[in-house]
């Protein structure tokens, strides 16, 4: 199994880099943090790497971080959740985010994401919930709900779901909605 690649990045898109570790190209689905550090062609990168292992393919999926690929990894453990799937996930919000709104149990934050709908949501709560309940902080709900305000603030200012989502993953995690709000407007004003 394949757990880690180091190597130079000799392409990158959306959705997947090929890293050339010593003249073998490995193509690998890459998650939304991966792509956030926007290495250029030619530049060392390094990704922790899920090997995703089916009948008829072997595909490599990479993360910026190992905290990233164990949350991965536990998304695919909920039945009906691909990789492609979970990778979705992860690109919609961050994994702090995430934690804390299935240990709240917040389905509603939940479907907001593209591609889960409430059942979906739901399986993901009682799947998860108490293995990453331990260590999310008491004061999670007004997180999720500063999140939530802060979200739909941006999005009156015309701002695509997507694009709301994207600054919002870059902001101070704990910070108030007026501040969340701030950063996530000078992301949007950078583009």
């Amino acid at each position: 199994m394949i757990g880690h690649l180091k190597g130079n990045l000799i392409y990158q898109d959306l959705k997947s880099a090929i890293v050339d570790i010593g003249g073998v190209g490995y193509k690998v689905g890459i998650s939304a943090d991966a792509l956030i550090q926007r290495k250029k062609v030619g530049d060392e990168i390094s990704l922790w790497i899920h090997t995703h292992v089916r009948e008829d393919c072997l595909d490599l999926y990479g993360f910026a971080s190992r905290e990233e690929l164990e949350f991965f990894e536990m998304l695919i453990s909920v039945s009906r959740i691909g990789p492609k799937g979970a990778i979705g996930i992860l690109t919609a919000a961050s994994t702090e985010t995430l934690r804390k709104a299935i240990s709240a149990s917040d389905i509603s934050y939940l479907t907001k994401i593209s591609g889960i709908g409430r059942k979906t949501a739901e399986k993901i709560v009682i799947e998860l919930r108490d293995k990453i309940a331990n260590g999310i902080s008491e004061n999670q709900d007004s997180f999720l709900q500063a999140e939530l305000d802060a979200m739909e603030a941006l999005k009156s200012f015309g701002y695509s779901q997507n694009e709301v989502r994207e600054a919002l993953k870059k902001v101070t995690p704990n910070a108030n909605i007026n501040t969340k709000i701030r950063e996530a407007l000078k992301t949007l004003g950078e583009k």
